[in-house]
Parts: structure tokens; sequence; C-alpha cells
């Protein structure tokens, strides 16, 4: 493979990363407090506002139904609004952050769900206030739990990079179908996979790893 090649995909993988990383914390942004927030806000939990709870509910599970692809082309508009252009890693930013938020939200709220209510009622009866149970009992009990969804997050949002490739999104995809495929070039097309397999497996070693050294029960044991 040629010298320029390679630098085209690292440049891709560079594009690829920047992607990734902005969509995942604009994503943790919004979907973190909406997960919070559809964690607690039921009947008789810490912020109760069932109807609100249920339209959000619904609204964050319209979205995350929505194929990506399908997601990517819809918003057109919204994606030049946001980026001025509807190509290139900036204007993929937009898609993917709308695709992470209710994903992450989601898994936000399941992990926080996971968290012994004997610990929420023993916050109560010591008198502190709901938002201090959020910040001092349900996120720190529920880091392992919220460090491996926002590491699942990640790791899918790879492979929406490499989806959004095909409709000039940039990164490690949009090299593979333009050289891989469109020129015939199986040994991009190959490379490129490769280093989204190691991307992908980097960070689920590094969410892992922090996810253990996070978990207080496994510290106990």
């Amino acid at each position: 493979m040629s010298p320029e090649l390679l630098q085209m995909i690292a440049w891709a993988t560079l594009d690829t990363l920047m992607m990734v990383a902005l969509a995942g914390c604009f994503g943790t942004l919004i979907g973190l407090p909406l997960g919070v927030f559809l964690a607690t806000s039921r009947a008789n939990e810490l912020f109760p506002a069932p109807t609100v709870n249920r339209v959000v509910g619904l609204i964050v599970n319209a979205t995350r139904s929505t194929p990506f692809i399908i997601l990517v082309v819809a918003i057109v508009p919204l994606t030049r609004l946001i980026a001025g252009t509807s190509i290139g890693t900036a204007a993929a930013t937009v898609p993917l952050t709308i695709a992470a938020t209710p994903f992450i939200a989601r898994v936000i709220e399941a992990a926080i769900r996971e968290v012994d209510q004997g610990l929420i009622e023993a916050a109560r009866a010591f008198g502190a206030s709901p938002l201090q149970i959020v910040r001092k009992v349900l996120l720190p009990e529920a880091m392992p739990g919220v460090t491996l969804a926002l590491t699942l997050t990640a790791v899918s949002l790879i492979g929406y990079s490499a989806m959004v490739g095909a409709v000039g999104g940039g990164g490690l995809g949009d090299l593979g179908i333009r050289y891989g495929y469109q020129r015939f070039m199986p040994e991009v097309m190959l490379t490129v996979v490769l280093v989204l397999i190691a991307l992908v497996q980097s960070v689920q070693t590094i969410g892992d790893t922090i996810a253990r050294r996070l978990d207080k029960r496994s510290q106990r044991s």
C-alpha cells in the first residue's frame, strides 16, 4: 500500500475519532440528564411527572427506532442549519449526536434503576433532598453501569460513523466506500475494517477497565 493511502487512512481514523468523541460528548450532555429524568419521574419517584415521563419516553423510543441511515437523510435540513453543510465530518456529528442521545438516555435510565432502593430510602430518612439523592447516591452507585453504557454507546457510534460514510460523512467509512468499494481496492477495505475492529476493541477494553475500578462491589470482594 502506498504512503499516500496510509496517510489517508491515518487522517480518516482521526476524523472517525473526532466524530465519535464529539457525538459522544454532546450526546452525553443531553442524554445524561434525560436518562436521570426518565429514571426518577414516574409516579411516586423523586421527581414525579408521569405524564411528561411518558411523552419524553415516546420521543426517545421513536428516535431510537428510526434506522440510522434514514435518520441521516431525514434531518439533512437540520444538519445544514447547524453545521452549514450536509457532508463532511462536522455535518456527520449532527446525526450521530441525535442518534446517540436517546440511546444514552435509555441505558443510563436502566443503570440508575438498578441502584438498590434501600439506599434511596436511607438517604430520604437522613433528610436528603431529591437533587442530593441524585448527586450523592444514584449517580455514584450507578457509575459502573453508566460507564459500561457510555462504552457501548461509543462502540455503536464507531459503527454509525462508518455507516455515515455512505452519504459523504467522512472518516473511515467514507474512505472504505470511495477507495475500497468504488475503486476496487480490497486492501483499503480490509485495512479500514481492521482499524475499525481495533478501535472497537480498544474502546471496549478501556471502558471495561474503568467500570471494574469504579465498581465498589468488586473492590469489597
